[in-house]
């Protein structure tokens, strides 16, 4: 076949992109991201030799892909683009497998913009954009809670009035698509650790753990909103929901402005009043970026124990995500209280970002996690019935 798959994973200020040629194992072709949408923004692209950036004109996530499309138009060679996939962050409670995105489908996806308000108004805008920009092409949506839809009822329901459960109030779990990524990818290097226990570290500007026993997700830090577990670059992770009571009744904040507080000026950026970005945090001498990074830590650490808890032991600890993938320093302390787990960090290894970076029983690997590969698989299987 000579059709061509393109995956999108829009954000609130960036849309990643990857393009493949379709098949039964769909090859990537490129891949890219418009970044600082709607203020210096600028275009990302890697096709066969090193990355080339440059500054672009991007208003919006349909401008975005405008640039995206313009770019790789040379690349279709005169085939068409056959499928769309796109990263939707909040699937619902009942979604558990890739989705053709109609006009019914895409409804229902809106009335979760409040859970997700930083990620899926901005996917569905991509949606929209996609379906003007490939009419004819079959458009499927991957969600990040389908990973978790299968979790024991334990680990999905809060101590609240039991109505709300059956209303949709759940822990819903995010980051599947990375998940589901990472946790088959262990499985293809490391034969010995299919149907183990692993615990799965997603850190990166957002962040979260995720217990998986066997192959399936059996919990994870995130619940109901991507606000929930670790604190993140700009997100709050856990709060005593006391907290938020205390701020409505004293300060007299509105849902807006205490929502504005949760995601957009708390975690990283809030703990240490300089920066959301881990890496200028690392590269600065002040006490509040030290206290900011031995917080994110410590949560990370405590997230660990308590999947292994969840599990009845670990097999394997892996890192995956931006700050997961390239951080030694934040890998090392983490690592450093965990021999209780079996878990030992080979420094050496560590510093240069090796795939294995423990010496203990217990293994512990960094995986570059690929959300494309995952959303552009879906896409070919989607596709079959159509050839």
């Amino acid at each position: 076949m000579g059709q061509r798959i393109l995956t999108v994973n829009a954000g609130s200020s960036s849309v990643k992109f990857a393009l493949y040629k379709s098949g039964e194992d769909p090859r990537m072709i490129a891949r890219g991201l418009v970044q600082g949408i709607g203020s210096n923004s600028s275009f990302k692209f890697k096709h066969g030799g090193p990355d080339s950036t440059h500054s672009v004109k991007a208003s919006n996530q349909t401008d975005a892909l405008m640039v995206i499309l313009e770019r790789i138009t040379p690349l279709l060679e005169g085939q068409e683009v056959a499928g769309v996939g796109h990263r939707i962050v909040h699937g619902g409670p009942l979604r558990a497998t890739p989705t053709e995105l109609t006009d019914d489908v895409m409804a229902d996806l809106a009335t979760f913009n409040p859970l997700a308000p930083l990620h899926q108004p901005h996917n569905l805008s991509a949606v929209e954009a996609a379906k003007r920009a490939f009419p004819y092409a079959l458009q499927i949506g991957c969600f990040d809670t389908a990973f978790h839809r299968n979790h024991p009822w334990e680990n999905d329901i809060y101590a609240i009035p039991r109505r709300f459960y059956k209303q949709g109030i759940k822990r819903y779990g995010f980051h599947g698509l990375s998940y589901d990524y990472v946790s088959h990818q262990i499985v293809r290097e490391r034969p010995e650790l299919r149907n183990k226990r692993l615990i799965i570290a997603h850190l990166g500007s957002g962040a979260s753990i995720c217990a998986v026993n066997n192959g399936h997700s059996i919990s994870s830090t995130m619940g109901f909103s991507p606000l929930d577990g670790l604190p993140m670059s700009t997100r709050s992770g856990q709060l005593d929901p006391g907290i938020l009571l205390y701020l409505m009744e004293t300060e007299g904040m509105s849902a807006k402005e205490l929502t504005h507080m949760l995601y957009h000026e708390s975690g990283l950026l809030g703990l240490s009043g300089l920066s959301a970005d881990m890496q200028v945090l690392e590269a600065s001498d002040a006490p509040e970026a030290k206290d900011a990074i031995e917080y994110f830590v410590y949560r990370v650490r405590r997230e660990i124990g308590a999947m292994a808890a969840t599990l009845s032991g670990i097999d394997a600890l892996i890192f995956c995500g931006g700050i997961g993938e390239n951080s030694a320093r934040i890998r090392a302390q983490i690592i450093d209280r965990l021999g209780y787990l079996g878990i030992e960090l080979d420094g050496d290894a560590n510093d240069c970002n090796a795939r294995d970076i423990g010496k203990g029983p217990t293994p512990v690997m960094v995986i570059p996690t690929d959300e494309e590969q995952v959303i552009a698989d879906a896409v070919a299987r989607a596709l079959i019935p159509r050839h």
